[in-house]
């Protein structure tokens, strides 16, 4: 009897051992090691350093790390929300289930003929992960990914995430790309001029200068202001200059041409430290009263900006209203901002 339970027991030890050898991820079994089919997640986010994302209809996005940011196909800055949620798809995705057989020859026909590639590598170029990204599982709870190389697709999941993970790599254009118009530290600006054109006299050009500031009159025709500056209320201006995000892009818009020919409500231009130059020019746009057709003049929700990168942009005036100043705003006794 001691036998048979000695016996038994070694068949256990031996089974664990093969197991565990089988679906570890193990270096010297590589591509050929049982488990390595199921194994998406790059663990550690600080080796990520490219992604790419291939779609079926021919379009690439290439993410890329630089210095403190991303960039997105080498052009423009990448949008943090959307490298952040791609990053955290990458290094927190896990098995959720293996699909049964009956439904695999389905999932693999639409990861055919929809699935998005991903690629990740290193800082020095070597691949860690491929793989497509399909459709969701019939509860939506799931997404279906297979390892490039692979034949058994697998459903995934980042957990406590509800819903599917494709929409993280289903973006398009310049959905990818950073909606900021304008984001500098105060002391990192060396410059700033609006010009009202409508409005002369509150257009204005300040400069820092080795001590304090200068606030001159953007128009030479317009008499400059003799009363004391403060420096407190400049300070508080360039604070205003941190983060102002569009609310989307519209570079699509088939009137960009017309919108050019009119006059803009402001065009501000943000010099840095390393003399680097922004401009936009913002036009104003009008709700449309639903009974007469014609546009509300009385109050400006949004407005189209012409940014100097060569992009077009849709902001609001709640979040811009606050770098729209006036020339004698910056003086004593204070002023108040430009009205629309």
């Amino acid at each position: 009897m001691k036998k048979n339970y000695l016996l038994i027991f070694v068949f256990l030890v031996l089974a664990a051992g093969t197991g565990w050898y089988l679906y570890s991820d193990n270096d010297k079994g590589g591509e050929h090691a049982l488990g390595w089919d199921r194994k998406f997640a790059v663990e550690n986010p600080e080796e990520i350093y490219t992604v790419f994302i291939g779609k079926r209809s021919g379009e690439t996005t290439i993410l890329k790390r630089e210095g403190d940011h991303w960039t997105v196909n080498g052009e423009a800055k990448a949008s943090p929300n959307a490298v952040e949620n791609v990053l955290e798809a990458i290094t927190d995705v896990t098995l959720k289930f293996v699909p049964p057989r009956a439904a695999t020859d389905h999932i693999v026909k639409e990861l055919a003929a929809r699935g998005i590639k991903v690629e990740v590598y290193n800082k020095a170029g070597k691949l860690l992960k491929a793989y497509y990204v399909g459709g969701v599982s019939s509860d939506a709870r799931a997404t279906f990914f297979i390892m490039e190389g692979a034949e058994q697709p697998m459903a995934v999941e980042i957990p406590q995430m509800e819903g599917q993970i494709r929409t993280r790599y289903d973006m398009t254009g310049d959905s990818w790309k950073d909606r900021t118009v304008f984001g500098y530290e105060p002391e990192d600006i060396q410059a700033v001029s609006i010009e009202y054109p409508k409005q002369r006299n509150k257009s204005f050009k300040l400069r820092r200068k080795d001590k304090g500031f200068e606030v001159l009159p953007f128009y030479d025709n317009v008499p400059p202001i003799r009363r004391p500056l403060l420096n407190g209320n400049v300070e508080g201006f360039l604070v205003g200059f941190k983060s102002l995000m569009a609310e989307s892009f519209e570079n699509g818009y088939a009137k960009k041409d017309s919108v050019r020919q009119t006059i803009p409500f402001a065009i501000i231009s943000v010099t840095d430290r390393k003399g680097n130059v922004k401009t936009a020019a913002f036009y104003q746009t009008y709700r449309i009263n639903a009974y007469t057709g014609q546009r509300k003049t009385d109050f400006v929700e949004r407005y189209l900006a012409d940014i100097s990168t060569g992009d077009w942009m849709l902001t609001q005036h709640r979040v811009f209203q606050k770098v729209f100043w006036a020339y004698e705003g910056f003086f004593e006794p204070e002023g108040e901002r430009i009205k629309d």
